[in-house]
């Protein structure tokens, strides 16, 4: 039998996961894993983080007031802003003035 994984490296793995596009194999020589414990492990994270902290994560009440307060502000069809982040976007030439960039 092996050490049981320290609750830090669980969430340290989760989040290097989560934050790179890192395949599975590159992130387990990275924390010194199994295959099969990478799988496991990530899975477990995002369970507890579903069950403990989704409740506590700030979420949209009435999706339809905060599109229309969006669009007096000047953006139409808008539900939400990210932390003032620019995204581009491709937009299909035959609808072009329907997104804004």
């Amino acid at each position: 039998m092996r050490p049981a994984i320290p609750l830090q490296k669980h969430v340290a793995f989760a989040l290097w996961k989560h934050a790179t596009p890192d395949s599975y194999r590159s992130v387990r020589n990275q924390f010194g894993m199994g295959r099969s414990t990478v799988g496991v492990v990530l899975m477990q994270v995002v369970k507890a983080i579903n069950r403990v902290l989704l409740r506590r994560v700030v979420h949209l009440a009435d999706t339809d007031a905060v599109i229309r307060g969006f669009g007096t502000l000047g953006f139409p069809n808008c539900g939400g802003a990210i932390d003032g982040t620019h995204i581009p976007i491709c937009a299909p030439e035959h609808q072009a003035s329907q997104y804004v960039n």
